[in-house]
């Protein structure tokens, strides 16, 4: 039966001092303890590691082979119990996030940076999804976390509030809105109005249309001739606004603008986990948490932990 540990490290201490004076301050306890805990060690190990006399300690042969290979051991231990510590704390392995591409804007990326910023033995592989597809792969196992924008709807899954953002409309530089800090919403239905295509988010979809619902004349929607068009070519004729978050206006392509919309909702983004949730769940939703505090995500809100979106589905 190998020795305790602590004993071993109290040896360790006195081989390197020969003197059980100092050894004993040197470990903070008094020099009677720590005699009696070496007879311990040599009983259990069956041989003598020191010699004694008035004056002086000396290593025998065992005492300085244990002595220099006693280190090695009590490290690989310690990492041992480091990984251990660092799996049960959900630090550990491999975690999948699937994102919408609207949360690949800031959100989605400060998540990831403040996974693996403070977890070295954590891997993390974040793929853009389409959005109604996230609550389903997180159900599934498929994948391990979610970002979306907007309360998806989705059984076996538990969302957690983490963003709001402003929502606004994006037009060209040259737009007669573009000079004023915020728009009207009965201006802007004025202008042909440029929804995202509702397949790839109906929830969202609908909350942008929702928002001109009550203006007259009905304003004219079209959706976009070209998805995922990153230059925005239907808004450079200087006419027509995209409703979108504020995520747009951070990467905007040049010759685009991106403006508020006075009094309209904020469109929100929600990160998505299992109903049943393994410290790796748990360590993801403290840390998104930590971020929405540091970055303001959540502005109207005190800090105090992600809470559940209402109506999460069970």
């Amino acid at each position: 039966m190998a020795p305790d540990t602590v004993s071993l490290r109290h040896f360790l201490v006195l081989a390197q001092e020969l003197n059980f004076t100092r050894a004993a301050a040197r470990i903070g306890i008094a020099q009677p303890a720590l005699s009696a805990r070496m007879r311990r060690l040599e009983a259990e190990l069956g041989t003598a590691l020191l010699v004694r006399d008035t004056r002086s300690v000396v290593l025998t042969a065992a005492g300085a082979a244990l002595a220099e290979s006693a280190p090695p051991a009590l490290a690989a231990l310690d990492r041992a119990w480091d990984t251990a510590r660092s799996a049960a704390a959900g630090q550990l392995g491999t975690l999948r996030i699937g994102y919408s591409l609207s949360a690949g804007a800031g959100t989605a990326p400060a998540l990831v940076d403040g996974l693996v910023r403070g977890s070295s033995g954590l891997a993390v592989a974040a793929d853009p999804m389409a959005t109604p597809e996230i609550s389903p792969a997180v159900a599934d196992g498929r994948i391990d976390a979610g970002i979306t924008r907007g309360q998806q709807p989705g059984r076996g899954v538990r969302r957690f509030l983490l963003r709001r953002a402003r929502t606004g409309v994006q037009l060209a530089q040259h737009h007669p809105l573009a000079d004023r800090p915020e728009i009207e919403i009965a201006d802007a239905a004025a202008y042909p109005l440029r929804l995202p295509d509702r397949a790839a988010n109906p929830v969202v979809h609908d909350q942008l249309s929702a928002l001109f619902r009550d203006v007259r004349p009905h304003p004219r929607f079209h959706p976009a001739a070209v998805s995922f068009d990153m230059s925005q070519r239907d808004l450079r004729d200087g006419v027509t606004l995209a409703p979108a978050g504020e995520a747009a206006a951070t990467a905007q392509p040049a010759g685009l603008t991106w403006r508020p919309l006075r009094g309209a909702p904020a469109l929100t983004f929600h990160l998505v986990l299992p109903r049943e949730q393994t410290p790796l769940h748990r360590h993801v939703r403290a840390v998104a948490d930590t971020l929405a505090r540091e970055l303001h995500w959540l502005p109207d809100r005190s800090a105090g932990g992600a809470e559940p979106a209402p109506g999460s589905a069970p």
